[in-house]
């Protein structure tokens, strides 16, 4: 049986790796190897072939509404008239929406995912028999594993 692990960096997997060597897995039968994680910057424009699933038009849309709403009321009372009020509102809405969104992707999200800090940095296997498997779990989980699999 084979258990594969992920793990950071730090002196949590040099104990782990040691106390299984205590509890009778062979140095040969474990196998470490680095990742390279990425270095580029996320990007935030979306195009046709790759989508991380947020949407940077949603609040734009909703201010536009609000907005335009507003614009409409207010420009029964002026010059224009309530048409182009409520166009310019809807406009005016979706680019402060838009600047919203695009500045909470550019600039919190970065910030809380570097404040997050949690990257798998390397990858243990680990080569067992099936009774030995529970046992090794336990240690790789005891010894702050981000995630452990089993393969038969």
């Amino acid at each position: 049986m084979q258990l594969f692990s992920t793990f950071e960096h730090t002196i949590h997997l040099e104990m782990a790796l040691t106390t299984l060597e205590k509890k009778g897995i062979k140095r040969e039968a474990i196998f470490v190897v680095p990742l390279d994680n990425r270095t580029e910057t996320r990007k935030v424009f979306d195009n046709m072939h790759r989508s991380d699933g947020t949407s940077l038009i949603d609040v734009g849309a909703a201010l536009a509404t609000a907005f335009s709403v507003v614009g409409a009321s207010i420009g029964f009372k002026l010059a224009l008239g309530p048409i182009y009020w409520g166009l310019i509102g809807a406009g005016a809405g979706f680019l402060l929406g838009f600047a919203i969104r695009l500045f909470t992707e550019l600039v919190v999200k970065k910030r809380r995912r570097l404040l997050k800090g949690l990257q798998s940095e390397l990858i243990v296997i680990v080569d067992c028999a099936d009774s030995q498997a529970e046992m090794v779990e336990n240690v790789l989980f005891s010894h702050f594993a981000l995630g452990v699999a089993k393969v038969k």
